[in-house]
């Protein structure tokens, strides 16, 4: 099954009209996106959008051969005009399955937002799944869906649409992701490619012709992040952008509540509130069982800095007595542990953690302990990691991956 992505971006475009905007303003020759628009074979047109046929014409291919339309959302842009020899535009109810004269099966898949999504399977039993902007399937029952061989959707508007496929198997392996709607509200060029490659997806050019089917590379999700930075540089949300598009995931809260300290009670109110609803919670130091089961999803521990306050309470290291006898054997123990556990890790792990030895020098040696073991710690943390960021002004740098 032949697709050709006529537009890969939002039902405006990219750049958009009269925005001023930084993506719009980067967002200009390959980086380009009109209005996503698929044709299939070149007998199914999925969204017909402005420029359609020039679209088609540069990449290569025509409309003459479309014998459907479909679209899949309500068209808010400026009036589109329909190519000669195109027929009508249409929706499918939802539920409803169209045979074409091409040989393809079209069936209408119910949103959870306006919208309709279009499952096409081709005469030879591929599969395509095609979603509007902003909307995610509604009503997959768990573990019983076949694996689409290509998913085109919106990726980064809607994780969690592509996390509820992976649950209930619509979405594998082998599975090719595309994303598509792409609007200037995610940043364009190698960033978008970092993000998309962290949720196993994938953006191309605007009239790039796919074939379903074909073998793809997949992007290589790593199994283990760090990911490091100053206060409020946005480290916990890249941390967790990371994860948006798995099925499970268990977030790890080192840091626990403190009673008496309002605060601390709203930071950590905020951080629930930014999280997935489906996402669970665990508040514990207690890490290095986490990481030595082999399932139960993904784990985001946030953070490690907190962890070694806990650890480092626990052995007495703030007391420079006790530290001298037997603390600091003990603390390097425990990290060991915690290291070891890393590197024998078979769950998905996003840890973060902070960078505190770039600033002002501790007046204190308990402060200056502390600086120092973190260090340590996220070095050897990060010596285990496929990955590692350092998220400053709220930017993600790659380290490593």
């Amino acid at each position: 099954m032949e697709l050709t992505l006529l537009g890969t971006g939002a039902p405006l475009g990219l750049p958009r009209p009269e925005c001023p905007c930084a993506v719009c303003a980067l967002s200009r020759g390959t980086r380009t996106r009109a209005a996503t628009a698929l044709l299939v074979d070149g007998a199914l047109l999925l969204d017909l959008t402005p420029g359609a046929a020039l679209a088609a014409a540069r990449s290569g291919h025509s409309l003459v051969g479309v014998r459907q339309v479909l679209l899949t959302h309500p068209h808010d842009g400026p009036a589109v005009e329909v190519p000669a020899g195109l027929p009508t535009a249409g929706r499918v109810p939802d539920g409803r399955e169209l045979t074409l004269i091409s040989g393809h099966r079209v069936r209408a898949v119910a949103m959870d937002a306006p919208g309709t999504g279009y499952e096409v399977t081709s005469a030879e039993g591929l599969r395509l799944l095609y979603l509007p902007p902003g909307g995610a399937p509604a009503g997959l029952p768990d573990g019983q869906a076949v694996p689409y061989d290509m998913v085109v959707a919106d990726v980064t508007g809607r994780p969690d649409g592509l996390a509820r496929l992976r649950a209930t198997g619509a979405v594998g392996p082998a599975t090719e992701v595309v994303a598509v709607h792409l609007d200037h509200d995610v940043p364009t060029g190698a960033e978008l490619d970092r993000r998309l490659a962290a949720a196993g997806a994938r953006a191309v050019p605007d009239g790039t012709t796919l074939y379903v089917g074909d073998y793809h590379e997949v992007p290589d999700v790593p199994r283990r992040t760090l990911v490091t930075g100053g206060a409020r540089s946005g480290k916990s949300v890249e941390a967790e952008r990371r994860l948006e598009s798995f099925p499970e995931v268990l977030y790890v809260a080192t840091g626990g509540t403190r009673e008496g300290d309002p605060e601390w009670d709203q930071r950590v109110t905020l951080h629930r509130e930014r999280r997935p609803g489906v996402w669970r919670t665990a508040e514990t130091t207690e890490i290095v069982p986490l990481l030595r089961e082999d399932d139960g999803g993904a784990l985001l521990i946030d953070c490690l800095s907190l962890w070694l306050t806990h650890v480092m309470d626990e052995v007495g290291a703030w007391d420079d007595a006790r530290w001298a006898d037997g603390g600091q054997a003990a603390l390097r123990e425990r990290t060991a542990e915690l290291v070891a556990a890393v590197r024998a890790t078979r769950r998905t792990v996003v840890a973060v953690t902070n960078e505190v030895g770039s600033g002002v020098v501790p007046a204190t040696p308990a402060g200056r302990r502390f600086r120092d073991e973190l260090g340590r710690l996220n070095a050897a943390f990060a010596d285990e990691c496929e990955e590692v960021l350092l998220v400053v002004a709220g930017q993600a740098v790659v380290l490593r991956g």
